[in-house]
């Protein structure tokens, strides 16, 4: 009887921490520039400082809760808070930071990382070639690789990066705007689960892969949806930021199971998309279809 409790009791902690002891946690929603944005006093904006809240740069977190170890996914312009979220105030040890592209919402927050702030010590920065270039050479992110602040670990799309327990991440081309790097997806692999992380990328039908094929692989899919239509950038030429509106992304997705709907995840919302505003029509539809959209501080098992 006793023995029996044992393995019942052994199962029951194994089923609790040792299976399943890894989550994905939102760091941030929103595009490059933030929210509220700067130079913006439209309603959208205006009534978030009058309130003193924001959306956070969009970024994402692993954690390992049994090992005390976490990974990030960009080093946004607020690194600072995310950092300290992810880590639970340097409880957990920061193993690892995964960039996508040289855009000011996905890199610059390494500045934080440099002698004025933490002086970090050999933190670890995964980079594709071109973004390895670009911070190895061009200041001020060449001072954080010749002190030692960051220790840039190469990596190659389509190759996967082995961590502890398993866990492996892999870096996927998309297309974007290059000027200073390449851009990169991520698919983030458990033993349990895997997730697709894509905050930027072009119109669907500009990449050599599809979406649906992609998001059919993984149980959690975080994809581009900064502008929710046209309607939004009226004040700009549409060539100058070709990202997927979500009204495409959800016209391209309409036939699909509502399992496949239940994967995807929309996030990088610029200033003005109304899924910001969880009273908005444009929101309650996403919903209504089976959508979800991201929001910071949610947590998923992986």
């Amino acid at each position: 009887m006793k023995k029996t409790l044992l393995i019942i009791c052994c199962f029951i902690y194994g089923m609790v921490s040792g299976q399943n002891d890894t989550e994905l946690l939102v760091l941030g929603i929103a595009q490059d520039g933030g929210s509220p944005h700067i130079n913006c006093y439209k309603e959208c904006c205006s009534l978030l400082r009058a309130e003193g809240r924001k959306n956070q740069v969009v970024s994402l977190g692993l954690q390992l809760h049994d090992e005390k170890k976490a990974y990030l996914f960009e080093a946004t312009p607020d690194l600072p808070n995310q950092m300290a979220k992810l880590t639970k105030n340097n409880g957990y040890s920061l193993e690892g930071v995964f960039l996508t592209h040289a855009h000011i919402g996905h890199y610059t927050g390494l500045q934080f990382l440099g002698r004025e702030a933490m002086g970090a010590k050999e933190q670890a920065v995964y980079a594709l070639p071109k973004m390895n270039d670009y911070l190895t050479h061009n200041g001020p992110w060449s001072q954080l690789v010749a002190l030692k602040n960051i220790l840039l670990q190469p990596i190659s799309f389509e190759r996967k990066v082995a961590l502890e327990n398993e866990i492996t991440v892999t870096a996927i081309q998309v297309v974007h705007r290059d000027e200073f790097s390449e851009t990169a997806a991520y698919r983030i692999e458990t033993k349990n689960k895997k997730a697709l992380f894509i905050p930027d990328i072009d119109k669907w039908h500009l990449w050599d892969k599809s979406i649906v094929d992609e998001i059919d692989q993984v149980d959690y899919a975080f994809i581009d949806a900064s502008f929710f239509d046209q309607n939004e950038i009226s004040y700009r030429a549409i060539s100058e930021i070709p990202h997927p509106f979500v009204i495409e992304s959800l016209a391209l997705f309409k036939s699909q199971p509502k399992a496949f709907k239940d994967k995807v995840y929309f996030i990088h919302f610029n200033h003005t998309n109304p899924l910001l505003d969880v009273n908005s029509s444009a929101y309650k539809a996403v919903i209504e279809q089976g959508y979800h959209i991201a929001r910071e501080g949610m947590r998923l098992k992986m």
